[in-house]
């Protein structure tokens, strides 16, 4: 059971949130599960963290064995586009009363429903809204 990470869980884990003991202990389950993968928005978004660079999360990916899938396939592209059209489309019809989001949250939904089983996120009314089907953890 391969699992797709959110840069939220990470970045909680760095800052030492109050969850991050709990956070350690589902990655470590997921890890031992099948495996922890993050898309490469996810990394993107991760070298943005204040104290972040390229060596130090290279280096957290490799002592956690997170793969970091950079080549994203048609099919993730494809559902992530329909979704955030799908989003748009209520979103106009709201007048702008539905919370605003950005693609990258639509890719990483995406990500996780074509190339792992399940995503874990801080953040689940985000992508319940848009991926109904998608496993998620916590």
């Amino acid at each position: 059971m391969r699992t797709a990470i959110d840069s939220n869980v990470i970045s909680a884990l760095w800052s030492r949130e109050p969850m991050a003991s709990q956070i350690v202990m589902l990655l470590g389950g997921a890890q031992s599960e099948g495996g922890l993968t993050i898309c490469a928005p996810v990394y993107a978004e991760l070298l943005a963290y204040p104290k972040a660079s390229p060596d130090f999360v290279n280096e957290f990916m490799v002592k956690t064995n997170v793969t970091i899938d950079f080549l994203l396939a048609e099919e993730v592209w494809l559902l992530a586009a329909q979704s955030f059209a799908e989003y748009a489309r209520k979103r106009r019809k709201s007048k702008g009363t539905n919370p605003k989001r950005f693609l990258v949250d639509f890719i990483i939904g995406a990500h996780a429903m074509v190339r792992a089983d399940r995503l874990l996120t801080l953040d689940r009314s985000r992508y319940e809204r848009s991926f109904p089907t998608l496993k998620l953890l916590p």
